[in-house]
């Protein structure tokens, strides 16, 4: 990890949040089934990522929280996509969420991170209408994917600003809705990725104050640390783009235990002794250590670029977002390799390897790892437009 961005501080904290993060691996093991069942996580696993912080990762210093930089949070993340996908998700996102304090008044930040239990949950797959009032807006909308919205203290819906004379790009705001005042649809029915319960929410006529709403593009820090001067559609895919590296990394660690007692149908030779076996796995570590240095890669260099200003950033912005396409195809590459080496030992629903396949393919068709990302990057390092709104 590179040290340029990291202080000795940080990293013993990072330590620190890892080794509490494997602390509860007894525990999510004890409730795994109900991860697919309830399609949430259960509230004593939610409670203990709770305990140690586990979704305030960029809550400002000045607010109580650990302010990671990006390399910092990349690993935490990591070490929670280890333990289980949906863990590693709602990690991500929720710990991602609390860079809101960045942007929040300190007092409005303040008082929502009072609650222990604080979760932000986002959506910004879809637009809600912001009609402008006294004092803030009223809210309707529907917003898909609100990863952990069962355990929400408050849901960020984007909305377009409604005005009396249509523009061609409308105004966009990020609306923070108290969690009590938004409807769960019951819809998240997937393959895999259960246990973060992403199920759509809704609000019709929510009054949302202007303190708990700020702009999506470029919103003015109120924290001096650059990570709240990162953009945040650069941010924001940091926060899913580094799970399937970590549902990767726990594939191969899943592989590597069972193929020292596992042998193929046709021969008494365990897999680890075979020569073919051999090289898959060095070829996935190889895989693995690619994608996440480039990641690193980039993303430092986006941190650079954003401090140094001027065009420098356009490119930093395309090449991050091609890399989190990059760790998500690599992820897939590795988990499909693994399962494919294991043979049948890894169909069955009692394979760790098996839920990992459902959860690395779900994982990465979010929106922020599409293939797309490899165009816009393209089209920049040819020296054209990026082609896309935002990115």
């Amino acid at each position: 990890m590179p040290d340029s961005w990291i202080s000795t501080h940080e990293a013993n904290r990072v330590d620190r949040l890892v080794e509490q993060l494997g602390g509860l691996r007894p525990l999510i093991e004890k409730h795994r089934a109900s991860f697919d069942s309830a399609r949430r996580l259960p509230e004593p696993v939610f409670d203990a990522l709770c305990d140690i912080g586990a979704f305030r990762l960029l809550l400002p210093k000045a607010l109580g929280g650990p302010e990671l930089s990006p390399h910092g949070f990349m690993r935490v993340v990591e070490a929670a996509s280890e333990l289980d996908g949906s863990v590693g998700w709602l990690v991500g996102n929720g710990g991602g969420m609390s860079r809101v304090g960045g942007y929040l008044a300190p007092e409005v930040a303040g008082d929502w991170f009072a609650d222990r239990r604080a979760f932000i949950v986002s959506s910004t797959g879809a637009v809600g209408e912001a009609v402008p009032v006294d004092g803030g807006y009223r809210v309707t909308g529907r917003w898909p994917f609100g990863s952990g919205i069962h355990h929400a203290t408050w849901a960020m819906g984007l909305c377009a600003v409604a005005s009396p004379v249509p523009a061609a790009v409308p105004e966009l705001v990020c609306c923070h809705l108290p969690a009590g005042r938004v409807s769960i649809v019951d819809n998240w029915f997937v393959a895999g990725m259960r246990g973060t319960g992403s199920c759509d929410f809704e609000a019709r006529d929510v009054f949302v104050p202007a303190a708990h709403a700020h702009p999506f593009v470029d919103p003015p820090p109120t924290q001096p640390n650059i990570l709240y001067r990162l953009p945040v559609a650069s941010i924001y895919p940091l926060t899913v783009s580094v799970v399937p590296l970590g549902i990767a990394r726990a594939a191969i660690s899943d592989f590597i235990g069972l193929a020292g007692t596992t042998s193929r149908r046709g021969t008494s030779a365990a897999l680890r002794d075979r020569e073919i076996v051999q090289a898959e796995v060095g070829r996935v570590e190889a895989l693995h250590h690619a994608a996440r240095a480039f990641l690193i890669e980039t993303i430092t260099e986006l941190m650079t670029a954003t401090d140094i200003g001027g065009d420098r950033p356009i490119r930093a912005r395309a090449l991050f977002r091609a890399a989190c396409a990059h760790a998500a195809e690599s992820a897939v590459r590795i988990v499909d390799m693994l399962s494919a080496v294991a043979g049948t030992v890894s169909i069955f629903a009692s394979a760790p390897l098996e839920r990992r396949a459902r959860d690395v393919h779900v994982a990465v068709k979010h929106v922020a790892m599409s293939p797309n990302n490899y165009v816009i990057a393209g089209r920049i390092c040819m020296g054209l437009d990026a082609g896309v709104a935002r990115f």
